[in-house]
């Protein structure tokens, strides 16, 4: 595993996992091999010894051996898969003025996910709580064990430290500076817990669940402006000390004196951003009956046309476009993806953005890059998370885990 995707609280694994077994398990997982005479070809392992290694995850629940779905003459072939009912892995996305939530098996495949309507602002300990509530009524309404969580991962929109689980300095966020968010939740799951910026497990979602190509570029468009990046090698880049992308405060060619939430002036987050566009136009974000409001307000002008809306948006895309250009220069990423309430507006945002990038970036950075809006509409965020939970539970301290784990096999999800 790549250093900067470690887990912060990996402990130790009571088990020595045998490199046999985690060749075998490590090829069913990617989907590299789907049975024993791949897995025997591709591992270079003896078949005796695949064989083994097999009969060992599946009799512990982690595989099982089911007959092939593709259409064959004869007896279908049996193939491994990740058994539906080996864990739970959990995720919320907190966002300004609610929360997303979901709970996937090991196989990433989505169980059930939901919303919680408690703003940010609220504070950790009410956001928390409700994301906890909401998390373990959806593990009840679909038959699954709260003690077989094996990862619990969130997502918060401002810099984050990694390696403590909490969010550091953020800006509109009162609270939230320092809580020890990952011991709070570890505390209710009994399960190791990863906290991440945002905007770094949405690009984590476009290149595990939507494909895209990388390195991969994320910019988030909503209350602030943040990034993500990924690597060529898949690695999410987080800098030193959590602060890597949040790019909203780099200051734009136009920002003039507008006074930022940061304290500085000109800050692209303080005239481009989501909010900036709201606030320009005198739309406000949300009402006592519409967390949402400016959001429904906006796309609502966009649809019908409205020029001084269109203007608006096109303006803040230019700026955006100003800064995205420079980060192309020094990423040279494959693709650029937009996310975020403003990229889901028609193509305005999306058109604007790459014409600013293409005229200020020199050719060589753009010849292979494709900038798309994100595929993934909001649930991007959550699919990263996933993706991440997943991918520490099959490191080698998380098969250890999963090999020491000794309650009963939960039931059916319903």
């Amino acid at each position: 595993m790549h250093k900067d995707e470690s887990r912060p609280d990996e402990p130790a694994g009571s088990i020595a996992v045998p490199l046999a077994l985690r060749r075998v398990l490590g090829l069913v997982v990617s989907g590299a091999a789907t049975n024993r005479a791949e897995i025997a070809r591709r591992s270079g392992l003896a078949r005796s010894t695949v064989g083994q290694q097999v009969d060992h995850l599946v009799g512990t629940g982690i595989l099982e051996e089911v007959e092939s779905r593709r259409s064959v003459r004869g007896r279908p072939p049996r193939v491994l898969e990740i058994s539906p009912q080996a864990g739970t892995v959990a995720v919320a996305d907190v966002d300004s003025a609610e929360s997303q939530v979901a709970i996937a098996d090991l196989g990433r495949r989505v169980i059930a996910r939901d919303t919680v309507a408690v703003p940010i602002g609220s504070g950790p300990r009410p956001v928390l709580d409700a994301v906890t509530g909401k998390l373990r009524e959806l593990l009840e309404k679909h038959h699954r064990d709260p003690a077989r969580v094996r990862e619990v991962v969130v997502g918060l929109p401002g810099p984050v430290d990694f390696e403590q689980g909490c969010s550091v300095q953020p800006t509109g966020m009162p609270g939230w500076d320092g809580y020890p968010v990952a011991e709070h939740l570890r505390g209710q799951f009994g399960a190791p817990v990863v906290v991440d910026n945002d905007v770094n497990l949405m690009a984590l979602g476009e290149v595990a669940h939507a494909g895209m190509e990388t390195p991969l570029l994320c910019i988030k468009i909503a209350g602030g402006i943040g990034s993500g990046l990924i690597t060529a090698s898949g690695a999410v880049y987080r800098g030193a000390d959590g602060a890597a992308g949040d790019i909203g405060h780099i200051r734009a060619p136009g920002g003039g004196n507008v006074l930022c939430g940061c304290g500085n002036v000109g800050c692209v987050g303080a005239i481009a951003s989501h909010r900036a566009v709201l606030r320009g136009l005198g739309i406000p974000e949300s009402t006592d009956d519409d967390p949402l409001y400016g959001t429904r307000e906006l796309a609502r002008r966009i649809a019908d046309s409205d020029p001084t809306a269109l203007h608006a948006v096109r303006q803040a895309a230019t700026e955006i476009g100003e800064v995205v250009a420079m980060l192309v220069h020094m990423f040279n990423p494959r693709t650029l993806v937009l996310a975020g309430p403003l990229s889901e507006l028609r193509d305005d945002l999306v058109s604007a953005v790459r014409a600013a990038v293409y005229q200020r970036a020199l050719p060589l950075a753009t010849r292979k890059l494709t900038i798309t809006a994100t595929q993934l509409k909001g649930t991007s965020g959550l699919h990263g998370g996933i993706a991440l939970a997943t991918r520490d539970v099959f490191s080698p301290a998380g098969i250890a885990r999963l090999l020491g784990d000794e309650p009963p096999m939960e039931g059916s999800p319903g």
